[in-house]
Parts: structure tokens; sequence; C-alpha cells
């Protein structure tokens, strides 16, 4: 285990950071809406993490990354800024999100019916299109300087994925793809499952939905997971600065559009992903390929790179 990053790639971030992708680096800051201290932050973490997966791609192949993190982790803004730098290096990379497979509204809703009401909102597993997701990577893995590759996408404000004539389409092979997912990763919880929560408690009583989510982690959600080559994780300092940080990305919202969540509808919404959070967090630190540890500023504390024997 290494805390931090190979000589050779913190002296060569540190070069990069002040000539070659300074433009690249504020542009990224200015267009995310960061404060200007941001880019310590970026020269520190982001961009040596960008050159030490770098290093780990061959050439002819294409290296799968995973990025987990429970919500409002920040892994959308990462994998964006991770995207930019392989680009300026001559790779190519596309990214999407678990939440661009989830199932559609009628077949959430039919779920609901036929196994458990829980099974409308979604967000668990088991409210992915699992299939999807592992023919897209697998396109995605195999693809040509010809190939044209669909790649879904998930309106929320509609709450239903897009058409498949709107989707976004990659062209050409594909050097990295970037996965990235708030429960990428998880397993199983131990059973028995005793409630954590009062959504658990009140509205999963006989613990129909939490094994039914179980289900999933030990069937088809490996088959998705194990595609993954690198596991990063944005590692919350806990499950108290998920609820913060969601509710603040909620606040953002409202004032941005006047549309919401009220404090009690998110409390629920988030009970719904309380207990897969909490156990990525005590275990996922243990086997990821690199583990950035957040404090309860969002900012990164310090990095565990895993060596070769672990």
């Amino acid at each position: 285990m290494l805390k931090h990053w190979p000589e050779e790639i913190t002296k060569l971030s540190h070069k990069l950071a002040g000539e070659g992708l300074r433009e690249v680096i504020d542009s990224f800051i200015q267009q995310h809406r960061l404060p200007s201290e941001f880019y310590r932050e970026i020269e520190a973490y982001y961009l040596p993490l960008a050159l030490w997966l770098a290093e780990r791609h061959r050439v002819g192949q294409t290296l799968i990354v995973g990025i987990s993190g429970g919500q409002g982790t920040g892994k959308s803004t990462l994998s964006d800024f991770i995207c930019r730098i392989l680009t300026k290096q001559g790779l190519n990379s596309c990214t999407f999100s678990l939440d661009d497979i989830y199932l559609t509204c009628s077949q959430r809703r039919q779920l609901s019916q036929e196994v458990h009401p829980l099974l409308y909102t979604r967000g668990v597993p088991g409210t992915h299109d699992v299939q999807l997701g592992i023919e897209t990577l697998d396109a995605l893995r195999n693809a040509g300087e010809q190939s044209q590759i669909p790649l879904p996408r998930f309106d929320k404000s509609k709450d239903d994925r897009v058409p498949r004539s709107g989707w976004p389409v990659h062209k050409g092979r594909v050097d990295f793809i970037f996965l990235e997912g708030w429960c990428l990763g998880a397993k199983a919880s131990e059973t028995p499952q005793q409630p954590i929560n009062s959504l658990e408690r009140i509205e999963d009583a006989t613990g129909l939905w939490r094994n039914f989510i179980n289900q999933q982690l030990e069937g088809p959600y490996i088959e998705l997971f194990k595609r993954v080559d690198t596991m990063v994780m944005l590692c919350a300092p806990g499950m108290e600065s998920i609820f913060v940080w969601r509710k603040l990305q909620e606040q953002k919202l409202r004032e941005r559009t006047g549309k919401g969540m009220q404090a009690f509808e998110l409390d629920r919404f988030i009970e719904h992903y309380e207990r897969i959070t909490r156990n990525l967090l005590s275990d996922m630190p243990n086997w990821a390929d690199c583990v950035l540890y957040l404090r309860e500023n969002h900012c990164i504390r310090e990095i565990r790179l895993a060596t070769g024997g672990e």
C-alpha cells in the first residue's frame, strides 16, 4: 500500500500543471465554477491520478476505470477532468454513469407491483438495466476505428430513460472507459439484515426489499462490476457527510430551478441508499486500486494506492 504518488508522477504533474496543461486546467475550473484554490487540489490529486491511469494503459487495449463514491462526492467532476487530460495525451476516452442505465419508469412501476413498492424509486441495485450496461461496455471495449456506439442516457427531470434516438454516439476506438456510480462495486450485505433507518423499519418491515437488493448484488451486478479493470474510490468521511453534501446539491437545484425535494422528502430519499453506502465505506477502501479520502469540506486529505501484491 502506498500513501503517496510515485515520485515520477508527482514531478510530471508539477511540470504539466505549470506549463503544458495550464490552459486546460483553467478552463476546467471556470466551466465547473470551482474556486481558484481548487488549482492546488488538481495539481496534488486530480492530475497525478490522470497520469497514473495513463501509465496503466496498454497500447491497443481498452482500460475500464470504475469511479465509485457516495452521492455528492464529485465523481462526475473527477471523470470529466481525467477525460480532458487523457485527450491532451492523445488517448480516446468516454464516460457514462450507472445513472444512465436505470430501468424506465414503466419497468420500475411493474417491478414495484411485482416485487416491492420501494423499487419504483430509482437508485438501488435492481433498478438498473444491467444487461444494457454490460452490452455497452463490451461494445466500447471491442470498438474499432469505424465503430459508432450509442451511449445510454437517463433524464432525471422526467424520471425516465432518454429515447435511443437521443443517445450520444461514441465514434471510433476507445482507450479508456470511465464508468461511475454511487453503488459501483458494492457487495451484498451480510445476513441477518436488521433495519438501520426508518425507511427500512417502516416500509420494509419484512426485509423483502433488502433481500431483493442482496440477490441482485450476488447475481447480475457481479457480471457488470467485474468488467472494471481499475477501481477508484472517492471515500467520504462518513454517512453524515453524504447527507450534508446531498442536501447541498438539492439546495443548489432549488436555487437554480425553483424545484427540489423538501427536507423530509430528501431524508427519506437518501435512506434508500444508506445501507449500501455504509457497506461501501467500510469495505471498498480495503481493495480499491486507488482511494481518495475526502474531508468534511470535500477536499482530498490523502490517497491510498494498492501495490501489485494487494
